[in-house]
């Protein structure tokens, strides 16, 4: 079973908890009143390397938060991390490996319903193909 901050949950529900967790830890000052709104703005995803087995947790925060706001975020979050009496990350009774990662940068999908706009794998790749076909700089390196 998967304990995140100390609750147990489901692999499904890890970002919900995370989430909820997160708001309930951060404490009662004003730049922790400003975290949980920061905080319910954001979008929280988990992935698992399975190889590593270290868990990764993305927040991704709206375009227009200024690099303050991010700060402060990290800055809470770090401060819960080290006052927590439980380990941010554990299963089956082992503290594992975990990295948080405040982002806004958004992935274009590729795939699926709600691709992106002039991002199916055929568009993605033609700057690249006309590249090599296109004139420009030669390398140096043919030309010993």
């Amino acid at each position: 079973m998967w304990k995140i901050l100390g609750i147990e949950t489901i692999y499904i529900d890890i970002p919900n908890t995370v989430k909820s967790r997160l708001i309930e830890l951060a404490g009662d000052g004003e730049k922790e009143v400003r975290f949980r709104d920061l905080l319910e703005m954001s979008k929280v995803m988990f992935l698992l390397n399975g190889e590593t087995e270290e868990s990764s947790f993305f927040i991704t925060v709206p375009d227009d938060l200024c690099p303050e706001d991010i700060q402060l975020m990290a800055d809470v979050i770090l401060d819960i991390a080290k006052t927590a009496e439980f380990p941010f990350v554990e299963v089956k009774g082992t503290e594992q490996r975990y990295q948080v990662i405040i982002t806004n940068n958004k992935e274009p999908e590729l795939i699926g319903l709600n691709k992106t706009p002039g991002m199916s794998s055929v568009e993605l790749f033609k700057p690249i193909i006309k590249a090599w076909d296109s004139r420009g700089r030669p390398n140096s390196s043919f030309f010993d």
